[in-house]
């Protein structure tokens, strides 16, 4: 098994998604599969299988959820340091581009629109370990980037 990173804020809004799936969702698709057997006849009830089908994917995402937390590493939000590192804050500059900051975060938490970018992406894996004034390349589908790190917080 792999580690998985998470940011505390991370770990406190999937361990919220966890009860909401075992607390609410589990017992209503519970008393869902109970009216759907009491409907009689299994093999043509249409409410009885896809009652089935949704349990077995919550089922699933809750062992998913169970396994991310317990073997979670909480990265703690960096402030600085002379050293790209999980948690930090990165700003980066392409030539002849506008600056453009990241927060290194685990896969889990990864969303580009926030800013957020995992450690295992291209320009994650290229910035772990940068200092300032340092070139970083990343290869993606579009080509190779180059930037310069220009600040660490």
């Amino acid at each position: 098994m792999t580690e998985t990173y998470l940011t505390s804020e991370g770990k406190t809004r999937l361990k919220a998604e966890l009860e909401e799936l075992v607390g609410v969702k589990r017992p209503a698709l519970a008393q869902r599969l109970r009216d759907a057997i009491q409907m009689g006849d299994l093999s043509e009830n249409a409410d009885y299988h896809a009652a089935k089908e949704d349990q077995a994917f919550l089922e699933g995402k809750i062992l998913e959820l169970e396994e991310t937390l317990r073997r979670a590493i909480i990265i703690r939000e960096s402030h600085g340091g002379d050293m790209v590192q999980m948690g930090n804050r990165v700003t980066v500059q392409e030539e002849g581009e506008d600056p453009e900051t990241f927060i290194l975060v685990g896969a889990k938490e990864a969303s580009p629109r926030e800013g957020k970018i995992s450690n295992e992406s291209p320009i994650g894996r290229a910035l772990l370990g940068r200092r300032v004034g340092d070139i970083a390349r990343a290869g993606t589908p579009a080509g190779e980037l180059q930037f310069k790190v220009i600040r660490i917080e």
